[in-house]
């Protein structure tokens, strides 16, 4: 289906016409920032640039190809995410690397889990509220391999409330974690 047909009721500012397409164009637009997932927080930048598509989507010209807009969210988002490697000077990994790696049964020097982090982890993620600690087990729990439109779903949660509850969570684990003196600059965004 060529998603450009939600198009005109988007440009009408239909919010239910772009979460459907939002909720089928995200795993592509997620698909194409891949080689970044090791050195940028790609939730983030597909938000920003799912975000984005909605408020440049009145000025969209398709050019006549299937799904315009859909790739115009993937060159926001590649765009973004370039912008977020040069401000933090990360190399992105190639596809073939990051195939490499996760097929490597042996792990390369992976430290022992260290005790204490783990403790001192726990004990934050036990101080979540209720919502956002849901939002994030869910997204552990589904490794990946969920849209966070399905996760939202079997939540009760609105797409926008899951993410809304997610970041939250990522926000205030990461503060509980420096609490502590453990600095992790990746959920600091």
């Amino acid at each position: 289906m060529d998603l450009d047909a939600f198009l005109p009721a988007i440009v009408a500012r239909d919010t239910r016409a772009f979460g459907q397409w939002m909720a089928r164009a995200e795993g592509r637009m997620r698909e194409s920032l891949r080689s970044f997932a090791t050195v940028v927080d790609v939730e983030s930048v597909l938000q920003e640039a799912l975000l984005r598509v909605w408020h440049v989507a009145p000025r969209f010209v398709p050019d006549g190809r299937p799904d315009g807009l859909v790739r115009l969210g993937i060159r926001i988002a590649r765009n973004l995410a370039i912008s977020e490697l040069r401000r933090t000077r990360a190399r992105p990994v190639e596809d073939d690397e990051l195939e490499r790696v996760m097929a490597d049964d042996e792990p390369s020097e992976v430290s022992s889990p260290d005790p204490m982090l783990r403790k001192v982890i726990a004990e934050c993620h036990d101080k979540l509220p209720e919502k956002p600690r849901q939002a994030l087990d869910a997204r552990v729990r589904s490794e990946g391999r969920s849209e966070d439109l399905d996760l939202a779903s079997q939540l009760g949660m609105r797409l926008n409330t899951f993410l809304q509850n997610f970041g939250r969570a990522r926000r205030l684990l990461a503060e509980c974690l420096r609490k502590h003196g453990i600095a992790l600059p990746e959920l600091e965004t």
